[in-house]
Formats: C-alpha cells, structure tokens, sequence
C-alpha cells in the first residue's frame, strides 16, 4: 500500500502510542496533518512555535511518553529552540517533527529555505533530513524511539516539502525490544555505606521520575531509614506527608549527612556546585547517564546503569537498619517543624497587596492531590517550589535548569491536554506572563480549564531586588503596576478576577476551579517582599 509522507508520518505516530501533535499551523505541514487527520490523532495549535514544543514537554512530563511538535520550516523551527534546549536540559523525551524547504529546488531560495541541523543539533540527541519518501518510516520511528530511549531527550527530524507531499509504499518499523535492565557497576559499595550509615540523607530529582524508580527509592528509604529530599520533576516520588519527606531541614541534612544518596539530580547550581554537602560527606550519584559536571565536586561512588535496578540492588544489598538513623531523623524534624513555626506570620499575612506566600496557604486548601501544578515565574515560582506540596509523580513542572520564562502556558496545555479529569494550576510571574500569556486563547479556543494564578507585583522581582541590593537602583526591572491582565484574557474568550485583598483569594480560587473553564486569577501582591534567595546562580 501507498500513501502520501504525511499518512506515513501519522501511521508511525499512532504505532508508537502517540495520540496528540501539538502545532501551529504552517503550509509545510499540511500532509502531517492531513495525516493524523486520517489516523484519528489530535491536533492542537497554539500561537508561537515555542509553546507548541513546551506543550509536547509538558505532555511528556505528565505521561513519561514521548510527546511531539510539528513545527515549520524557517522561523517556525527557530521560533522552538529554547523549548528543545529547555528539554534537553530536563531529559525529556520531545520529538520535534519541522518542515523545510522543497529539496528539489534546495539552494534557490525558497521561501523559508534555511538548514536547520547545525543549529539543532547541538541541543538534541539525534538531527535529520529525510531526503526520500521511502525513508519517512523508519527516520520517524527512529527519532521518536531514540526521544524515549534513557537517558531521554529531544530528537529532531524534518521533512522537504516535496519530499513529505509524495508517496511511497507504507512499511512501519516494529517497535523497539526493551532494553534488558542493568544495575550500575559498584552498587555493593553504595550499599555498605548506606548500611552503615548513622546520618543518611537521599537527594533525589528529575532522573529519578524518568528511571521510574520512585517505588524502589521509597522502599529503600523506609528499610533503612532515610529522609528523602526532592527537587524537580522528583517531587511528589514521595508524597510529601510521607514521615520521611523533608524539605525545610534540606541545608542542614545535606551539610550533616555522613552517607547521601543522590538521585538523578546534577551537581549544579541547586546544590551549590556540591558545596550543599559537608565536607565529611560521602556522596553517593546514581544516574543513567555520566557524570557531566565533572567540574564540580566528584562523588564517592559513581554509579551509572538502570535507575530502578540500581535502586533494588542497593535495597538488597543494604539490608534493613532504620533503627540506626532514629536520632537524625528526630534531629531533622525538630529542625522541620521549628521552620515551619516560623513560616506561619508569612502564611497569615493580611497585608494588601498581598505577601505572595499567603496564595500558596490558600491554594493548598483547594488543590487536589492529584493536582497538576506548572510553575513559570522567578521569585513567585520559588516560593511556591517552598510551599507547594506534591503528592504524586508528575505533579510538579517548571521550566527546570534552563530557566527558559514562557514555558508554563505550553506544559500546562499538555498536562491537561494528558489529564483531562484533573486539576492543573499554572502559577504565573506577571513578567512571565509576557512571554506566553496569548496562549489563554489556545485554552479558550481548545475548551482547556487551566486555572492560572498569577503574582502580579510589577516588577522583575528577580532582578530589582538584587540589583537594588548591588547599586541602589535597578533598570529593566519595572513592569506597569496592577496591570489588569484578568481583563486581557477575558477579552481571549477565559475568564479573568482581580484580587487586591486575602478575603478575596480563596472564594475567588473555589470558583475558578469549579467553573471547568480556563480562568486567571490575577492577585495583586507586594513588590517590596524580597524572596531570601540564598542558592549561587553561577
């Protein structure tokens, strides 16, 4: 059987489990999309190219799938190149699927004629052309296998137009074998000194969630007696009421452990370069990839193979002792509760405009624990990665390392795109909301119920505090005050409230989450409450 590249391109999509193309609507694509037209895969446009690719991110966050963008040729692909950095950044396995210029007519200047591959390719696992149609199926299959393949990643693949617009005979690869699970090499010795440890600590993030090793983690921390610490995509492998998970006590457990664990977390700047642990402290890295940061402070034991596996095999290999680590763990959480005693006037504060901790004390009352919540903002989203508890996998997502603003709106649509039936709270920087706020239209337009919470203080917190701090003044930090960002995206087909005041918050919270509808909540906070930011960033 033959058929158009397109139908091709969709065939191989739908054989890998694929069921939704985040887009925005460019001629290079038309076969692609007539294609998943044909195989009953959603289709879903957006307006910037950037949040098509975060949207795919964000549905490969939620799912541990790979999810996908097709993006146009020219400014379509450039337009999402900080979402493919951003995921490879994250290891999130994201295809990419770009037009291009006809090959017929290669070097004549088409419109939009450029090559993409030496600008992607540093920023992917895997960059290609597909020069004929008869290799659409295999070249697609491949990118999209490789996205997933550990350690994930973005792949990258684009089509001529006149090559994507002919036919050729329909041959689907069969799907991967899976890779037989390996433990790392040393995994013995990581064992021993977790067995013998009076102070252990796990610090564990994205690479965790990834390796699917939150089950093997939980169990070895219950065995032994391990208080768990999670940043990234790691939040939520434990549920945060679990008599293990700590988060306020993190300096003090990093710095006082004698054995930690760390978990699919890089050695950058959230850990200090490695300075977060105590010069005494063992440290044990478990990943499915090598160490990158060999600049920064090398770990005892190093061990790279299968998250999961590793994980048992430590298990195992340690044997039960939880016994041993009883009085650490009463250390830990005397610090824990003494911090959040402490952390109650922040909570209660009835100031107008408000502190912008007191959204977090209001939003837990509301949100499930389920709840899916995307943050993409500076000093707001930190507090909230302070003050937001997750409770299972996948229930956290921000821009990651990368810090790329704008990415919240596009992995927002994905996970609800992913998970229709649950809650996803989007918590916006009014700077951020800069970036992607148009994208309130692709909500209305696609009936997506995002509630959007926004901390509207009218600056870049981020930047005018510390520049204030340096010189005395900051520049290119200020924002419009109380811009009415509920009105605009009112006028996008959402709804929108104002709140000035603490009363208003939580009625205002109830209604936009039972409403189903896309909705922002635009609080009016303080720009003089300064975030305590105490981490490096370079």
């Amino acid at each position: 059987m033959e058929a158009h590249g397109g139908r091709i391109v969709a065939k191989v999509l739908k054989s890998r489990g694929v069921d939704q193309l985040f887009t925005l609507s460019g001629g290079h694509l038309f076969s692609i999309y007539d294609g998943c037209k044909e195989e009953g895969i959603g289709i879903l446009d957006v307006r910037h190219e950037q949040t098509a690719a975060f949207a795919a991110e964000g549905m490969a966050k939620a799912t541990r799938k790979v999810g996908v963008a097709a993006i146009t040729a020219g400014p379509g692909v450039t337009n999402g190149l900080s979402a493919i950095a951003s995921a490879q950044a994250n290891g999130s396995p994201v295809c990419a699927l770009g037009g291009r210029a006809p090959e017929l007519r290669w070097g004549s200047g088409s419109l939009q004629e450029i090559d993409h591959l030496p600008f992607v390719s540093p920023l992917v696992k895997s960059a290609a052309t597909v020069k004929e149609p008869g290799a659409i199926a295999a070249m697609t299959a491949a990118a999209l296998d490789l996205a997933l393949e550990a350690p994930g990643g973005p792949t990258f693949l684009d089509y001529p137009l006149d090559v994507v617009f002919s036919e050729a005979e329909v041959e689907i690869p069969a799907l991967p074998v899976p890779a037989v699970a390996v433990a790392a090499e040393g995994v013995e010795q990581a064992a021993a000194l977790l067995a013998a440890a009076q102070r252990p600590a796990i610090m564990a993030g994205s690479g965790l969630y990834w390796g699917h090793g939150e089950d093997e983690m939980r169990m070895l921390a219950e065995e032994l007696g391990i208080p768990v610490f999670l940043n990234g995509l790691g939040r939520g492998c434990l549920p945060a009421d679990h008599e293990l998970a700590f988060s306020r006590a993190r300096g003090m457990a990093l710095k006082g452990a004698d054995v930690a664990l760390v978990i699919g977390v890089p050695m950058d700047f959230r850990l200090g370069f490695g300075g977060s642990f105590g010069e005494e402290t063992k440290i044990i890295r478990l990943d499915v990839a090598p160490n990158a940061l060999s600049a920064n402070r090398a770990p005892e034991v190093d061990l790279v193979g299968d998250v999961r596996a590793s994980l048992a095999a430590i298990r195992v290999g340690a044997g039960v002792g939880a016994g041993r680590s009883a009085r650490w763990l009463e250390q830990l959480r005397g610090a824990e509760a003494e911090k959040k005693a402490a952390e109650r006037a922040e909570l209660d504060d009835p100031r107008s405009p408000l502190h912008p901790v007191r959204i977090y004390r209001e939003l837990a009352e509301v949100l499930d624990r389920d709840a899916i919540v995307v943050g993409d903002g500076g000093d707001f989203v930190s507090y909230a990665g302070r003050f937001i508890d997750t409770y299972q996998p996948g229930c956290w997502m921000d821009p990651g390392p990368f810090g790329c603003l704008g990415a919240g709106p596009g992995q927002a649509i994905g996970a609800k795109v992913a998970h229709p039936d649950r809650q996803v709270c989007l918590l916006l920087g009014d700077g951020a909301f800069g970036f992607a706020g148009m994208e309130f239209d692709t909500m209305a337009r696609h009936g997506l119920g995002v509630v959007g919470v926004m901390g509207n203080n009218g600056i870049w917190a981020l930047e005018h505090h510390p520049m204030k701090f340096l010189y005395g003044y900051s520049v290119a930090a200020e924002l419009r005050p109380e811009t009415r960002y509920d009105e605009l995206v009112e006028s996008l087909g959402c709804d929108g409230v104002l709140v000035r005041d603490p009363a208003e918050l939580r009625p205002a919270l109830e209604r936009a989450f039972e409403s189903g509808r896309p909705t922002l909540v635009n609080v009016l906070t303080d720009p003089e409450v300064v975030y305590p930011r105490k981490s490096n960033l370079a």
